[in-house]
């Protein structure tokens, strides 16, 4: 067992997960096939995706989430990548740590990490879809991203690549769908991803002794631009429902994704959208693998509202910052506790 029960692990009365959770059956369920549309897309909007774009921007307005199915991510490629990463956590504790992050490089494998400032009860891997990928260290330096790739299982680092190209795909062409739902063309936002710093996760979730004091991931929102996540069958993914604040569990459904839209898309969409709080909740029975991909632009991509949607009447609601420097900010909080909570969007929200 890599993880044992501390005090490290207990939230707060107030954030601690109720003994029942309701399933979320709100959050949008969205069937991607009129995605090759998008291709042959010049003119008027056809009208199999314009009902698509439609159906993405409500659930992007109204929830933050939805779920796909008939995304055009192969299940066999689904399924390698869930074989790697279960062999992978089956390894011995010491072969895992073989490849520990650590501060200097903060790919690889790491089971300490804190969310709002609590460590979660997790295990995680983290590579990047590109390297090596720079992310922002200061003014007058960067940090090169290598992955750490362990020598086993066999056949992990290729099960890995070709999901990342995979699901990159998939990406684009939600970013496209976004684009859409801002009546913008629909590539206007890829050059902000030359050179992404995209990150995809391996997520696993012990059972846990004791559920009702511990999360697997705090609550929290998603800084990047957009996030694709695939669950197992054992759920424990939650959405804060803006409607009354509760919390809500997303029902798994086989071959499909959870998408989240992000920090990023709210400052772009200068908050038509807003990314969702969400956590994740253990048990003590079975243990959890997830695997989101984080959708993220280049490190020297200056993040503000875009330009075609702020006018005098609908003036810019933040002020630009680096996207390299505010994820590295935020990677700073994971290794340790901080004296205030971690940098977050609305500290450049204007003042109205």
């Amino acid at each position: 067992m890599v993880l044992e029960f501390d005090p490290a692990f207990i939230q707060a009365p107030e954030h601690r997960p109720k003994p029942a959770v309701t399933e979320a059956g709100g959050i949008p369920l969205i069937d991607l096939s009129p995605l090759h549309l998008l291709e042959q897309h010049g003119g008027p909007l056809v009208a199999g995706l314009e009902v698509l774009v439609a159906q993405v921007e409500a659930a992007c307005r109204d929830w933050g989430f939805f779920q796909v199915i008939n995304h055009g991510v192969p299940l066999a490629v689904v399924e390698r990548a869930w074989a790697a990463s279960r062999g992978f956590f089956a390894l011995p504790p010491e072969e895992r740590r073989r490849v520990r992050r650590n501060e200097v490089n903060p790919l690889g494998y790491y089971e300490a990490e804190n969310t709002k400032n609590v460590r979660d009860w997790k295990e995680v891997f983290d590579y990047v879809v590109h390297e090596p990928a720079d992310a922002g260290g200061g003014v007058d330096r960067l940090i090169e991203l290598r992955n750490q790739w362990p020598q086993f299982p066999h056949g992990f680092r290729e099960a890995l690549v070709e999901y990342a190209q995979a699901t990159e795909e998939l990406a684009f062409k939600l970013l496209e769908l976004i684009s859409l739902t801002l009546s913008l063309p629909p590539k206007r936002l890829h050059g902000f991803f030359k050179d992404q710093t995209s990150l995809i996760r391996l997520n696993h979730y012990p059972p846990c002794p004791s559920p009702h004091l511990a999360l697997g991931v705090g609550r929290h929102k998603d800084p990047g631009a957009l996030t694709i996540l695939a669950q197992d069958d054992v759920g424990g993914l939650d959405v804060r429902r803006r409607s009354d604040g509760e919390w809500i569990r997303v029902k798994p459904i086989p071959n499909s994704f959870i998408i989240n839209v992000g920090d990023i898309v709210q400052v772009w969409s200068n908050d038509k959208y807003e990314s969702t709080e969400h956590r994740v909740s253990v048990n003590s029975e079975r243990e959890r693998f997830s695997i989101p991909f984080f959708f993220n632009p280049a490190h020297d991509v200056m993040v503000k509202p875009l330009a075609e949607l702020v006018d005098e009447k609908n003036p810019a609601n933040y002020e630009e910052y680096n996207w390299g420097e505010f994820l590295k900010t935020r990677a700073d909080g994971n290794f340790k506790k901080l004296d205030v909570e971690n940098i977050q969007i609305y500290h450049f929200k204007k003042a109205k």
